[in-house]
């Protein structure tokens, strides 16, 4: 009997949000008067010329505010990755312009877009790390989707590279730079830096078998850490993992002219000489 009622409630349901959607098609469309500010109401005044010359801006606006549209219509896989190569592309006032978070405050728009938004001109420790409010923007992006997706999106000094974490509460994290996937081969942290304009950092899960590893409450769920450094550059990939006696919980990756070195924490940085180091070819 309850069965029966619930097919039947699921049947009106249905039929109703078909009559929905048959009025709104038949319906006339409204003047563009009122269809453009509902439709870009998320973006300053102040982008609007900034937009008029990025191609990729609009596209990152459109795709990112009306994300809900695009998975209705692509599905959430193909969604992610045709976003995934329009970031791959981005500048930094794409992402701005589009609402994501910023340094300043990940989770609000650019709150400076009248400066922001101008040409980015010369700043002081530009070459290292950008925060806003200034010109071209700052170097790392943060958005927000429903109650599952994070994304960040982090440049490197130069704006040659885009690395951007993709954090789904319903899959793994995953790593993504200039449009290619990386660290495949075992869980990653959803946080990462970049050590200069080459180099893109971010712990992974350290190995089973170390004698201090358990498992513990965080992105990772683990005690020791591994590295992976990404040569952007090259393309290629480098592990780094702690031996027996090296207690890797939060390690760090520094540069040091020709070299990286890969310290336990921040705290042994300068105490101590590093655990590992790779030479730069």
């Amino acid at each position: 009997m309850f069965g029966w009622w619930r097919r039947d409630s699921e049947q009106q349901a249905e039929e109703r949000r078909r009559e929905s959607v048959v009025r709104a098609l038949r319906a006339p469309p409204e003047p563009i008067e009122t269809r453009g500010p509902r439709r870009w109401r998320g973006i300053a005044p102040e982008w609007h010329d900034w937009l008029r010359r990025s191609e990729t801006g609009v596209e990152v606006c459109t795709r990112w505010q009306e994300a809900d549209e695009y998975r209705f219509l692509l599905g959430d896989d193909a969604y992610r990755d045709q976003l995934l190569q329009v970031l791959a592309r981005a500048a930094p006032r794409d992402c701005a312009a589009a609402g994501f978070g910023c340094t300043r405050r990940s989770d609000r728009r650019c709150r400076a877009p009248e400066i922001c938004s101008q040409e980015r001109g010369t700043v002081a420790g530009d070459e290292v790390r950008r925060e806003g409010p200034l010109p071209g923007a700052c170097d790392a992006f943060h958005g927000e989707w429903g109650r599952h997706l994070r994304l960040s999106v982090r440049f490197s000094a130069g704006e040659r590279h885009r690395a951007v974490l993709w954090a789904d509460s319903r899959e793994p994290v995953t790593l993504w730079v200039d449009g290619r996937r990386v660290g495949e081969r075992r869980p990653i942290d959803d946080y990462g830096w970049w050590v200069d304009d080459r180099f893109f950092v971010l712990q992974v899960e350290g190995p089973e078998e170390h004698p201090e590893q358990t498992g513990v409450v965080g992105a990772l769920a683990c005690k020791i850490k591994s590295v992976l450094v990404y040569d952007a550059d090259r393309q290629v990939e480098h592990l780094f993992e702690p031996r027996d006696d090296q207690v890797w919980i939060d390690p760090v990756v520094e540069r040091h002219g020709d070299e990286l070195h890969v310290h336990p924490d921040a705290a042994h940085e300068a105490a101590s000489p590093p655990d590992q180091v790779m030479r730069i070819t």
